[in-house]
Protein backbone atom coordinates (compact mmCIF):
# COMPACT_ATOMS: atom_id res chain seq x y z
CA UNK A 1 0.00 0.00 0.00
CA UNK A 2 1.16 3.45 -0.54
CA UNK A 3 2.22 5.75 2.29
CA UNK A 4 2.58 9.34 2.89
CA UNK A 5 5.03 10.26 5.16
CA UNK A 6 6.31 13.74 6.52
CA UNK A 7 9.63 14.88 8.04
CA UNK A 8 9.37 17.61 9.95
CA UNK A 9 11.49 19.75 12.28
CA UNK A 10 12.45 23.27 13.11
CA UNK A 11 15.04 24.73 10.56
CA UNK A 12 18.33 23.12 10.51
CA UNK A 13 17.57 20.05 12.13
CA UNK A 14 18.49 18.03 9.34
CA UNK A 15 15.34 17.42 7.24
CA UNK A 16 17.39 18.20 3.96
CA UNK A 17 20.51 16.07 4.83
CA UNK A 18 17.98 13.32 5.84
CA UNK A 19 16.44 13.17 2.27
CA UNK A 20 19.58 13.41 0.88
CA UNK A 21 21.47 10.71 2.47
CA UNK A 22 18.29 8.57 1.08
CA UNK A 23 19.10 9.60 -2.08
CA UNK A 24 22.21 9.09 -1.87
CA UNK A 25 23.56 12.75 -2.69
CA UNK A 26 25.07 12.93 0.68
CA UNK A 27 27.03 10.56 2.94
CA UNK A 28 26.03 9.31 6.97
CA UNK A 29 28.97 9.83 9.19
CA UNK A 30 27.78 6.64 11.36
CA UNK A 31 25.26 4.29 10.86
CA UNK A 32 23.81 2.79 7.68
CA UNK A 33 20.35 3.57 5.24
CA UNK A 34 18.50 0.90 3.67
CA UNK A 35 15.96 1.89 0.89
CA UNK A 36 13.87 -1.68 -0.08
CA UNK A 37 16.21 -3.88 1.29
CA UNK A 38 19.16 -2.15 -0.46
CA UNK A 39 22.47 -0.16 1.10
CA UNK A 40 22.03 3.32 -0.77
CA UNK A 41 23.84 2.90 -4.06
CA UNK A 42 23.07 2.05 -7.90
CA UNK A 43 20.15 -0.39 -6.83
CA UNK A 44 18.32 1.82 -4.46
CA UNK A 45 19.03 5.00 -6.26
CA UNK A 46 17.20 3.26 -9.37
CA UNK A 47 14.18 2.87 -6.49
CA UNK A 48 14.34 6.70 -5.41
CA UNK A 49 12.68 9.90 -7.23
CA UNK A 50 14.29 12.97 -5.67
CA UNK A 51 13.15 16.60 -5.76
CA UNK A 52 15.95 18.95 -4.10
CA UNK A 53 15.06 21.73 -2.39
CA UNK A 54 16.57 24.37 -4.73
CA UNK A 55 16.29 24.08 -8.76
CA UNK A 56 18.31 21.97 -10.35
CA UNK A 57 17.77 22.94 -14.00
CA UNK A 58 19.84 25.48 -15.50
CA UNK A 59 18.21 28.79 -16.72
CA UNK A 60 18.90 28.17 -19.94
CA UNK A 61 17.48 24.80 -20.61
CA UNK A 62 14.49 24.41 -22.90
CA UNK A 63 12.06 22.20 -20.86
CA UNK A 64 12.37 19.63 -23.45
CA UNK A 65 15.84 19.24 -22.80
CA UNK A 66 14.47 18.55 -19.21
CA UNK A 67 12.53 15.75 -20.36
CA UNK A 68 15.38 14.56 -22.48
CA UNK A 69 17.38 14.68 -19.61
CA UNK A 70 15.34 12.53 -17.10
CA UNK A 71 14.35 10.14 -20.54
CA UNK A 72 18.23 9.57 -20.88
CA UNK A 73 18.76 9.24 -17.04
CA UNK A 74 15.89 6.84 -15.82
CA UNK A 75 14.08 3.74 -16.93
CA UNK A 76 11.20 4.87 -14.90
CA UNK A 77 10.43 7.93 -16.59
CA UNK A 78 7.48 7.82 -18.19
CA UNK A 79 7.90 10.86 -21.07
CA UNK A 80 4.48 10.61 -22.43
CA UNK A 81 2.96 11.24 -19.22
CA UNK A 82 5.51 13.69 -18.35
CA UNK A 83 4.09 15.66 -21.28
CA UNK A 84 0.21 15.14 -20.77
CA UNK A 85 0.89 16.64 -16.97
CA UNK A 86 3.20 19.56 -18.80
CA UNK A 87 0.31 20.28 -21.79
CA UNK A 88 -2.50 20.72 -19.08
CA UNK A 89 -0.47 23.25 -17.17
CA UNK A 90 0.27 24.87 -20.66
CA UNK A 91 3.76 25.04 -20.12
CA UNK A 92 5.59 25.11 -23.79
CA UNK A 93 8.33 22.88 -24.33
CA UNK A 94 10.26 24.96 -26.41
CA UNK A 95 10.41 27.27 -23.04
CA UNK A 96 13.67 28.14 -21.19
CA UNK A 97 13.70 27.98 -17.88
CA UNK A 98 14.80 31.17 -17.57
CA UNK A 99 11.51 32.70 -19.53
CA UNK A 100 9.42 30.68 -16.71
CA UNK A 101 8.04 31.83 -13.57
CA UNK A 102 9.58 30.70 -10.31
CA UNK A 103 6.68 28.36 -9.40
CA UNK A 104 6.22 27.22 -13.18
CA UNK A 105 9.35 26.02 -12.65
CA UNK A 106 8.57 23.79 -9.61
CA UNK A 107 5.86 22.69 -11.04
CA UNK A 108 7.87 21.35 -13.69
CA UNK A 109 10.49 19.79 -11.62
CA UNK A 110 7.48 18.16 -9.71
CA UNK A 111 5.78 17.02 -12.80
CA UNK A 112 8.94 15.07 -14.08
CA UNK A 113 10.30 13.38 -10.51
CA UNK A 114 6.37 12.38 -10.37
CA UNK A 115 6.55 11.25 -13.97
CA UNK A 116 9.15 8.41 -12.75
CA UNK A 117 7.06 5.15 -11.54
CA UNK A 118 9.51 5.20 -8.50
CA UNK A 119 9.11 2.91 -4.92
CA UNK A 120 10.33 5.95 -2.74
CA UNK A 121 9.62 9.73 -3.74
CA UNK A 122 11.58 12.22 -1.68
CA UNK A 123 10.29 15.71 -1.65
CA UNK A 124 12.25 18.43 0.19
CA UNK A 125 9.73 21.56 0.88
CA UNK A 126 7.99 21.06 -2.90
CA UNK A 127 5.95 24.05 -1.66
CA UNK A 128 7.72 26.03 -0.35
CA UNK A 129 7.78 29.94 -2.21
CA UNK A 130 4.86 29.20 -4.53
CA UNK A 131 1.19 30.80 -3.66
CA UNK A 132 -1.31 29.05 -2.55
CA UNK A 133 -2.89 27.95 -5.77
CA UNK A 134 0.21 26.83 -6.85
CA UNK A 135 0.63 24.63 -3.57
CA UNK A 136 -3.13 23.25 -4.34
CA UNK A 137 -1.83 21.99 -7.69
CA UNK A 138 1.23 21.14 -6.52
CA UNK A 139 -0.51 18.48 -3.70
CA UNK A 140 -3.02 17.64 -6.64
CA UNK A 141 -0.44 16.48 -8.91
CA UNK A 142 1.38 14.59 -6.03
CA UNK A 143 -2.22 12.88 -5.35
CA UNK A 144 -3.20 11.83 -8.93
CA UNK A 145 0.60 10.98 -10.11
CA UNK A 146 1.66 9.03 -7.05
CA UNK A 147 2.59 5.42 -7.81
CA UNK A 148 -0.27 2.97 -6.04
CA UNK A 149 2.89 0.67 -4.12
CA UNK A 150 5.40 3.74 -3.07
CA UNK A 151 6.16 5.52 -0.12
CA UNK A 152 6.44 9.26 -0.99
CA UNK A 153 8.56 11.23 2.02
CA UNK A 154 8.09 14.93 2.19
CA UNK A 155 9.76 17.81 4.01
CA UNK A 156 7.86 20.77 4.60
CA UNK A 157 7.21 23.69 6.84
CA UNK A 158 3.57 23.85 5.69
CA UNK A 159 2.15 21.74 8.15
CA UNK A 160 -1.64 22.78 7.15
CA UNK A 161 -1.22 22.09 3.63
CA UNK A 162 -0.36 18.46 3.48
CA UNK A 163 -1.90 17.42 7.01
CA UNK A 164 -5.05 15.90 4.92
CA UNK A 165 -3.13 13.38 2.73
CA UNK A 166 -0.75 12.59 5.03
CA UNK A 167 -0.77 8.96 6.89
CA UNK A 168 2.51 9.18 9.37
CA UNK A 169 4.69 11.94 10.40
CA UNK A 170 8.68 12.05 11.88
CA UNK A 171 9.58 14.87 14.13
CA UNK A 172 13.24 15.02 13.98
CA UNK A 173 15.44 17.88 16.18
CA UNK A 174 19.24 17.89 15.55
CA UNK A 175 19.25 15.04 13.84
CA UNK A 176 17.65 12.89 16.02
CA UNK A 177 14.38 11.43 15.89
CA UNK A 178 11.95 13.26 18.05
CA UNK A 179 8.54 11.10 17.11
CA UNK A 180 7.04 8.62 15.32
CA UNK A 181 3.42 8.46 14.70
CA UNK A 182 0.71 7.99 12.56
CA UNK A 183 -1.92 10.95 12.02
CA UNK A 184 -4.81 8.71 12.97
CA UNK A 185 -3.08 8.08 16.38
CA UNK A 186 -2.05 11.73 16.98
CA UNK A 187 -5.91 13.10 15.97
CA UNK A 188 -7.18 9.97 18.24
CA UNK A 189 -4.65 10.01 21.58
CA UNK A 190 -3.72 13.23 21.42
CA UNK A 191 -6.96 15.54 20.01
CA UNK A 192 -5.06 17.72 17.86
CA UNK A 193 -4.12 18.20 14.54
CA UNK A 194 -0.79 17.55 13.35
CA UNK A 195 -0.05 21.11 12.86
CA UNK A 196 -0.90 21.86 16.53
CA UNK A 197 1.00 19.18 17.98
CA UNK A 198 4.65 20.72 16.20
CA UNK A 199 3.97 23.65 17.04
CA UNK A 200 3.76 22.22 20.74
CA UNK A 201 6.70 19.94 20.68
CA UNK A 202 8.63 22.65 19.02
CA UNK A 203 7.82 26.04 20.59
CA UNK A 204 10.89 27.10 21.78
CA UNK A 205 13.11 25.16 18.98
CA UNK A 206 13.63 27.97 16.81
Amino acid sequence: DNEFVAILGPSGSGKTTLLKMIAGVAHPTAGDIRVAGYEVGPESKALVSYLPERPYFSRSMRVREMIAFFADFYEDFDAALARDMLARLGVPEGAPCAALSKGTVEKVQLTLVMARHAALYLLDEPIGGVDPATRDYIIHTILTNFNPDSTLLISTHLIADVERILDDVVFISRGQLVLHQSVDQIRQERGCSVDDLFREVFRYAE
